[in-house]
């Protein structure tokens, strides 16, 4: 293994000249959840790491799925009962490594019937499968599930259907911003451990020596066009839906494990669907239930998720009119809301990574049939393949992927994250409700935008009318967080864009005015930036046939 003089940085312009100056033992492609945890625990172990992705840091699958670390009780019914068990582990080590990040989440199960009566069969089966639920591990959160009567659930939810509503169910889940929880994996990585971690950087293939084996990986600067080679005795293929594309740089053989599975979501204000909890909304004439679920940084209630067979751009799926009619439908079922297309503030549409059904087997035309279970893959060359999973569960994959090196890694250290509290955890509490908002997304490195603050009063201000994001945490993210586009602040590094892109749009130009100094933009540059989000916004709705 690498020994090396701990040079902790989290600046792109640092690792882009490791890059071209350091041996790796392992360079990572692809930093979403996947990515990023086995940045951490790799290097966590004492190896060398470079983490790498084509785009921003979560800005595929891992900054678009439900924000919920949960175990899946849908998948009970699937009969994934080890699933189940390890992704309420996970949850539970999540909980306690990034305690700022994550936190407990009731979700609560309406039970609708007539005449003042839910079906025996449903009460049962549900009473049934929470138990299990809680006996595979749902106890740890610290709550047990327990059965609501009709005043406590609409208590919880308001507009539930009272004519047809009977009685509920309440569990715990958990739930957790995801792009920041990725963030924060790079960051612990690479602060905590040296990594270096370099977005916009894309693998453009891997080479090797003459036995085969693996030497590097050639890759361009997006920004800046440029390529160059990295020097690695090893690479993770943790690109998620795009991870046929590296199996093929490896094997040189067109590759077909992956499908990919649609999931769509939309923002309304709480004020058209208040929720104090989650729920959990079964889909009529559909075996499926969607949640709804509340905003904690912004007054914004979500609905998700869709999950259909995908075939398109792998960069840029879409939510659909039929996405945006299946979701509303489904809440107006079952609530008095009455949500319309005009109540929509903000979509996102992401892509899961599913396994392909294997050969001889026939494909299921529900890909919510197909398992969520995660396969690690050795190419014999150097290269591991962590394909499917969920993002619940990025740590077990990440653990499961690094032990895969150890062909190509002699003396590879145990693994070191199960208990490994993440960057920025520690034992201070916040007070006050700017304090509290900041330690939610930024644990111990609150006092640095605290600083910000005292330093220039201006950046305590609102950044964006009906959201709760003040000016420091833009500038913060252009100074700490790698972010080097007003994309990359409007949509991961805050969630401003998913809460309200309308009003997101409207405050666009004041906010790269901002961070104009920190990110060296010029004001035709500001300009450019300004445009090319309001192109993002002015695509994603009208593909979603919704106004501006």
């Amino acid at each position: 293994m690498c020994q090396h003089i701990l040079v902790a940085s989290f600046e792109r312009a640092h690792a882009l000249r490791q890059l071209t100056e350091t041996a790796y033992d392992v360079v990572v492609i692809g930093a979403g959840m996947t990515g990023t945890g086995v940045a951490l625990d790799a290097a966590s172990r004492g190896l060398k790491v470079a983490l790498l992705d084509a785009g921003d840091i979560a800005s595929g699958t891992s900054s678009k799925s439900s924000k919920m670390v949960h175990g899946g009780l849908r998948y009970l019914q699937q009969r994934e009962f080890r699933l189940v068990y390890e992704n309420l582990r996970e949850r539970q080590r999540l909980l306690e490594n990034a305690p700022f990040l994550v936190r407990p989440l009731p979700f609560l199960i309406p039970l609708f019937g007539n005449n003042g009566v839910a079906s025996r069969a449903l009460v049962r089966g549900y009473a049934t499968a929470l138990r299990i639920y809680d006996f595979t591990g749902g106890w740890r959160i610290g709550h047990r599930y327990r059965k609501l009567t009709k005043d406590q659930a609409l208590a919880l939810l308001p507009s539930l259907n009272a004519e047809r509503l009977v009685a509920g169910f309440l569990y715990f889940d958990a739930r957790g911003d995801d792009a920041r929880v990725a963030l924060t994996l790079a960051r612990s990585a690479a602060l905590d451990f040296d990594a270096d971690v370099a977005n916009y950087v894309r693998a453009l293939g891997i080479d090797h020596d003459g036995d085969g084996r693996v030497t590097g990986v050639r890759c361009c600067n997006e920004l800046e066009e440029a390529t160059f080679t990295v020097t690695t005795k090893a690479v993770v293929n943790a690109t998620g839906v795009w991870a046929d594309e590296v199996f093929s740089m490896s094997e040189n053989v067109e590759s077909h494990r992956i499908t990919p599975a649609k999931g769509v979501h939309l923002s309304v204000p709480s004020s058209r669907l208040t929720a104090d909890v989650a729920a959990v909304l079964n889909v009529p004439g559909d075996r499926r239930s969607i949640f709804i679920v509340p905003f904690e940084e912004a007054p914004f209630t979500f609905i998700g998720t869709t999950d259909t067979a995908y075939e398109g751009s792998l960069d840029r799926p879409e939510c659909t009119p039929e996405d945006v009619a299946y979701l509303l439908n489904t809440v107006n079922a079952s609530t008095s809301s009455n949500l319309t297309p005009r109540d929509v503030t903000g979509v996102w549409a992401g892509l899961r990574p599913l396994l392909s059904r294997t050969p001889g087997h026939a494909m299921s035309e529900r890909t919510a049939d197909l398992s969520r279970r995660h396969q690690v893959t050795d190419s014999k060359d150097g290269v591991i393949h962590i394909t499917g999973g969920k993002w619940t569960t990025y740590r077990q994959m990440a653990e499961d992927t690094v032990n895969a090196l150890a062909p190509y890694i002699p003396g590879l250290a145990k693994v070191k994250t199960r208990d490994l509290r993440l960057h920025g955890t520690s034992a201070w509490r916040p007070h006050g409700e700017l304090e509290t908002h900041l330690y939610q997304r930024y644990g111990a490195e609150t006092s640095r935008l605290l600083a910000l603050i005292e330093h220039n009063s201006a950046l305590g201000s609102v950044a964006i009318v009906g959201q709760r994001y003040v000016n420091a945490e833009f500038v913060y993210a252009a100074q700490s967080e790698m972010a080097t586009s007003l994309l990359d602040l409007l949509t991961r590094r805050t969630r401003a864009h998913l809460h309200d892109a309308r009003a997101t749009l409207s405050s666009a130009p004041s906010i790269a005015r901002l961070v104009a100094a920190e990110l060296h933009w010029s004001d035709v540059e500001c300009a450019r930036q300004v445009e090319t989000y309001r192109q993002l916004v002015y695509d994603e709705f009208g593909a979603a046939g919704l106004d501006v």
